[in-house]
C-alpha cells in the first residue's frame, strides 16, 4: 500500500510538473512572438524606403496580407502534422510577417499614446487570462457567442470599409475591444483544459503550447488594435 501511495504522488508530480512547463512555455512563446512583432514593425517603420515600398504598392501590401491570413490558417490546420521545430518557425514567420504590415501604426500615432496603448493592453490581457484560468465557471458558451460577434464584427468592417462611416466605427471599436477582453478569458480556460491532461512534456504537447500561444497572441494584437482606435493620438 505504501508503495502504491508513493507511485501515485510520483505520477501526480509528474502531472503537474508537466503541465506547468507547457503552460510556461505557451506564455514565453506568445511574448516571444509579441517581441518578434514589434521589432519588425519598429524596423520597417524606421526604413523609408521599406516604408515606400510596402505602402505604396497596393499589391504587394495586399498580398502580404493574405499571405498573413493565409499562414495562420495553415499553422492552425497543419500544425499537429509537422515538426515542432517546422511549428515554432511558421508561428515565428507570421509574428514577424504581422509585424511588417502592423509598421503603419508607427507612421498615424505617437510612440507614447502606442506605448501608453500596449501597456494598458498588457495589463487588461493579464486579468482577463488570469480569469480565465482561476475560474470554475465553464466559459465555453461565452466563447461561442463571442466568437459569432466576430464574425459579425468582420462582416460589419469590410463593409464600413465602403461605407466610411464614423459612428459605425466607433461601435465596431467597442465591440471589437469586448470581444478580445472575453476571448483572452475564454482562450486561457480552453488552454488550461487542453494541457492538464498532458503527463508528459514531448514534442506533440509542445504543440499544443505553441497553438495556445497563437490563439492568445492573436487575442492580444487585436485588443492592443482596438483599444489604439480610442488611445493612440494620431500624428
Amino acid at each position: 500500500m505504501d508503495t502504491y501511495v508513493r507511485d501515485y504522488e510520483s505520477q501526480s508530480y509528474s502531472f503537474t510538473d508537466a503541465y506547468t512547463s507547457l503552460i510556461r512555455k505557451v506564455y514565453v512563446w506568445m511574448t516571444l512572438a509579441l517581441v518578434m512583432t514589434g521589432l519588425s514593425a519598429y524596423y520597417v517603420a524606421s526604413s523609408p524606403s521599406l516604408t515606400l515600398a510596402i505602402f505604396s504598392n497596393s499589391i504587394l501590401f495586399y498580398g502580404l496580407m493574405i499571405a498573413e491570413v493565409g499562414l495562420v490558417i495553415w499553422l492552425s490546420a497543419r500544425i499537429y502534422k509537422m515538426s515542432l521545430l517546422t511549428a515554432t518557425l511558421m508561428f515565428s514567420a507570421y509574428a514577424i510577417l504581422n509585424g511588417v504590415t502592423m509598421s503603419c501604426i508607427f507612421l498615424a500615432y505617437t510612440m507614447s499614446s502606442i506605448a501608453t496603448t500596449f501597456f494598458v493592453t498588457a495589463g487588461t490581457f493579464g486579468v482577463m487570462a488570469l480569469v480565465g484560468s482561476v475560474t470554475k465557471t465553464d466559459l465555453t458558451k461565452m466563447g461561442q457567442i463571442l466568437l459569432m460577434a466576430l464574425i459579425g464584427v468582420i462582416i460589419a468592417s469590410l463593409v464600413n470599409i465602403f461605407l466610411g462611416n464614423g459612428m459605425l466605427d466607433i461601435i465596431i471599436s467597442v465591440v471589437g475591444i469586448l470581444i478580445f477582453t472575453g476571448l483572452t478569458a475564454y482562450d486561457a480556460q480552453k488552454i488550461k483544459q487542453m494541457l492538464i491532461n498532458c503527463n508528459e512534456v514531448n514534442d506533440q504537447t509542445q504543440k499544443l503550447s505553441v497553438i495556445g500561444a497563437l490563439s492568445l497572441y492573436l487575442d492580444f494584437i487585436n485588443l492592443f488594435l482596438y483599444l489604439l482606435r480610442f488611445l493612440g493620438d494620431r500624428k
